[in-house]
């Protein structure tokens, strides 16, 4: 190999390992720091019986109406899945929110409120109307219940 060969060698080398420690010293610099907190969820509506009014309510209705009867088609069952995932993620929405009181709890009917939910949109998946009934059931007792306790029992749902 000739000087001018020696040369270019040393040269793609030298840029060679350049461009590696660029890259490791680039990539501890986008690296999350470990001390950041994460992002926390937050109400958007702190009033309780204008977001259950606007979330829940709507909801709640649609799902009464196609739980009335068994499903006859796949658009009524996709509207059992819609509604039923959006009641159970609400169950989530529910623990951001900080109840006067008796925050053990509000946690443990907004968590009910969610594994019903989510019981019941994996039964409307499978299209399991006997199931759906059960857990829309489950759903609405625990919603009653935590009406009970933390709306001195108005708002009762029926089925």
């Amino acid at each position: 190999m000739n000087l001018y060969g020696k040369t270019l060698f040393s040269l793609c080398f030298i840029l060679f390992v350049g461009l590696m420690l660029t890259l490791d010293s680039s990539s501890t610099v986008l690296a999350e720091p470990e001390n950041e907190k994460t992002a926390v969820g937050e109400p958007v509506e702190p009033d309780m019986h204008e977001f259950m009014e606007y979330v829940f309510q709507p909801t709640y209705k649609r799902l009464k109406q196609a739980m009335a009867s068994e499903p006859a088609d796949r658009n009524a069952w996709k509207s059992i899945k819609a509604d039923s995932l959006i009641l159970a993620e609400g169950g989530n929405l529910l623990l951001l929110h900080k109840p006067e009181e008796n925050r053990k709890a509000w946690d443990a009917h907004s968590i009910e409120v969610r594994k019903a939910g989510g019981q019941l949109y994996q039964a409307a998946k499978a299209k399991d109307f006997k199931a759906a009934q059960m857990h829309y059931q489950s759903m609405l007792k625990n919603c009653n219940a935590c009406h009970q306790q933390f709306a001195d029992g108005e708002h009762q749902l029926k089925p």
